[in-house]
């Protein structure tokens, strides 16, 4: 029979083992999203990136590409790894699991045999009736009954215990070989990413060294594209400051360096609404990837030579729409002699601004909705790229892109 120490002991090593089993369950649903979503983000890089072929793209177009390919491959080999690595803890746990749903099982059939012989041994009606006759008083038969029926019923557990103990066995044998396929096939997936990855890597090579040999020019067209974006930052940031002194002004209130927009009632609740859907936007294009991300960072093609992004490059597929990522209004529309036009999009104290557009189809204070055509992504006929500039501001400050548009 197991002792009470014993039953504790088992039940708290299964709660152990279960909270672990969740914990680990948990992180590889999360390992698995994340690996399902560079895996569409490679199939998305190699249609808006390399799908046409008939344009010749620059070498700093070209080698950015390539870059943005190896960075993201290299992140799905890495998410690979770990999941198979955290595989090959749960195949560790479940079998070591399986060791001690046998020996615990063999323990309760133990257990169980030996109550049948007992039970076997004392079953007659006649050694039940002079169990209980033999009784001294009224209460001692009273708790021989008792006995008797509690007896009775720890049969009957014992007998649960060993059905679900075998259906768990069973269901964890399962389990084990699904994991060991799931594992294999994690192991197959990243030789074939490993292999592509090793190609992607030659080609990389083969584009610095080349641009090594003309290092001087390519800096030269980097520092020239970085001007060029200042240049738009700054208009951008000159047009939110009217804004700001109008709205002030037409409140009544002083402009000082440090004010911010006199917002209305529903301007406020606007910008509050915004605020709650941080995270959650939707994203400016219905199809994209994002070649440069937000922030000071090393130029691809020339790493000694540092770039800043106060948003986000997205490369789009050819005529893409651009969509208001929340309700606003429009604030302005900025034409530039260099480049193409601008759209900016006021939603309370922020604004969203989209770049490098060939079509806009709204105009100055109109009200735009979620999701609404507003413009649509100039393609460059040389090359055939498509590439939006997204945006966005907290007054006169940009801020992160990638922490407001879902899952960007």
């Amino acid at each position: 029979m197991i002792k009470p120490t014993q039953t504790y002991s088992l039940v708290l090593g299964f709660l152990l083992m279960s909270v672990l089993g969740f914990s680990q369950s948990k992180k590889q649903q999360e390992l698995e999203e994340r690996r399902q979503a560079l895996r569409t983000e490679i199939k998305q890089i190699n249609e808006l990136l390399f799908k046409d072929k008939t344009k010749q793209k620059s070498q700093i177009s070209l080698i950015e590409d390539v870059n943005y390919r190896v960075n993201v491959r290299k992140n799905l080999i890495q998410v690979t790894n770990q999941q198979a690595n955290l595989l090959t803890r749960e195949i560790n746990d479940n079998q070591n699991k399986i060791t001690e749903l046998r020996d615990e099982l063999e323990t309760l059939k133990a257990s169980y045999a030996k109550m049948i012989e007992t039970s076997y041994k004392s079953k007659s009606e006649q050694s039940r009736v002079m169990f209980l006759l033999s009784s001294t008083n009224f209460k001692q038969a009273y708790k021989r009954v008792q006995y008797l029926n509690q007896y009775a019923n720890y049969q009957k557990e014992q007998g649960e215990s060993i059905k679900t103990k075998t259906a768990e066995l069973q269901e964890t044998n399962t389990d084990l070989l699904r994991q060991k396929a799931d594992k294999q096939k994690l192991i197959e997936e990243n030789r074939v990413a490993q292999r592509e990855l090793e190609k992607e890597l030659v080609q990389h090579r083969e584009l610095m060294a080349s641009i090594t040999k003309n290092l001087t020019n390519y800096t030269a067209q980097i520092k020239k594209k970085q001007r060029e974006a200042d240049q738009i930052d700054r208009e951008i940031e000159k047009i939110i400051r009217e804004a700001i002194a109008a709205s002030n002004k037409k409140a009544g209130k002083t402009t000082t360096a440090s004010s911010g927009f006199a917002l209305t009632p529903e301007a406020a609740a606007l910008a509050k609404d915004f605020v709650s859907n941080k995270g959650k936007l939707l994203w400016p294009v219905e199809k994209g990837v994002v070649k440069v991300r937000y922030g000071k960072q090393p130029s691809p093609l020339v790493p000694s030579v540092m770039i800043q992004s106060t948003g986000v490059r997205i490369a789009t597929e050819k005529n893409a729409q651009v969509r208001a990522v929340f309700n606003g209004e429009v604030l302005r529309v900025i034409s530039s002699k260099n480049g193409n036009p601008t759209l900016l999009i006021q939603h309370g104290n922020y604004i969203t601004a989209y770049s490098n557009l060939s079509k806009i189809y709204v105009k100055k204070g109109d009200k735009v909705s979620t999701k609404q055509p507003v413009g649509e992504v100039f393609t460059n006929p040389a090359n055939g790229e498509t590439i939006l500039s997204f945006s966005v501001f907290k007054e006169t400050k940009t801020v992160n892109p990638a922490e407001w548009i879902y899952r960007m």
